[in-house]
């Protein structure tokens, strides 16, 4: 009894790790999308730079949805109620960022994109484990 629960175990464990390198690997194609609209935006339409990181981080958000939805969660749900979570996730993971930019730029003086980078890890692991344990739950995890 007690090894069947620990091969249940690990492949939970596994499937953790699956799904985490997946929500990597699709944050980094949805981080792609957003830069894409924001260089875009500005530089063919020369839009105000906020307004263009703002289009991109929406893009982005809506590229990470999807991509999480289908590929890394592999999820039956319906789009209303995960969609509300998702983005519910994402917008306490913007504050997150932007809090640990003020902290680390504004108060410690660190260089931007050493905090940004910080940021990015930190806002990774919280939108992981928001998603894996709110948005997309499945029963018996």
């Amino acid at each position: 009894m007690a090894q069947n629960k620990l091969i249940i175990s690990k492949h939970i464990l596994v499937e953790i790790f699956r799904q985490f390198f997946c929500f990597a690997g699709v944050g980094a194609i949805g981080t792609i999308s957003h830069y894409l609209v924001l260089i875009t935006l500005v530089r063919l339409s020369d839009s105000n730079p906020v307004v263009a990181s703002t289009c991109g981080f929406v893009i982005g958000a809506f590229v990470n949805y999807r991509l999480n939805y289908r590929w890394t969660f592999r999820s039956q749900k319906k789009h209303g109620e995960t969609m509300i979570k998702f983005f519910t996730v994402a917008v306490f993971g913007l504050f997150l960022n932007s809090g640990i930019m003020v902290l680390t730029t504004e108060i410690y003086s660190f260089h931007y994109l050493i905090s940004q980078l910080f940021a990015t890890g930190i806002v990774l692991l919280w939108n992981f484990a928001g998603n894996k344990i709110w948005t997309f739950k499945q029963a018996g995890y």
